[in-house]
């Protein structure tokens, strides 16, 4: 029950966060980048907390990776309002705004893997949750490929 409540209640701030941001403007690029900065930080905070549960090193419960995959969801709508136009820089490299399409189409099917993740984990199939998992990984991947510098 204690998960439930914290759910809903990160949920409902979390939503109401992402409902203004993206109309939001930031006073200076650097609020931008700090901004998506810290949207990613918290979704690779939230999908990490799973992988010991798909590396099989910690037994499966369900409803901590539903309330994981949740909050993740609501996250991974959020950093894109930090990538206007004159918000460049940070890690993020110019590709981004050069090809606007691409880094649309790369931001849907992270959005379309967090799906499958969802139904994963609401079906309660660890084999299953493991596939979807894997998917959102590759996709975060293939985005750092193209859109963000290496380090």
């Amino acid at each position: 029950m204690k998960h439930a409540s914290l759910l809903a209640a990160s949920t409902c701030m979390l939503l109401s966060l992402a409902a203004g941001p993206a109309a939001a403007q930031f006073a200076k690029k650097e609020d931008a980048i700090k901004y998506r900065q810290s949207a990613f930080t918290l979704m690779a905070s939230h999908f990490g907390r799973m992988t010991p549960v798909v590396k099989g090193q910690v037994p499966y419960e369900p409803e901590p990776i539903k309330a994981n995959v949740a909050l993740l969801r609501t996250l991974a709508t959020l950093p894109w309002a930090g990538f206007g136009p004159g918000t460049e820089g940070g890690e993020a490299k110019d590709d981004i705004w050069l090809d606007e399409d691409g880094f649309k189409q790369a931001q849907q099917k992270l959005q379309d893997k967090l799906q499958a993740l969802s139904a994963a984990a609401d079906a309660g199939d660890l084999d299953r949750l493991r596939q979807a998992f894997g998917d959102v990984g590759a996709s975060c991947k293939s985005c750092h490929d193209s859109y963000r510098q290496k380090k």
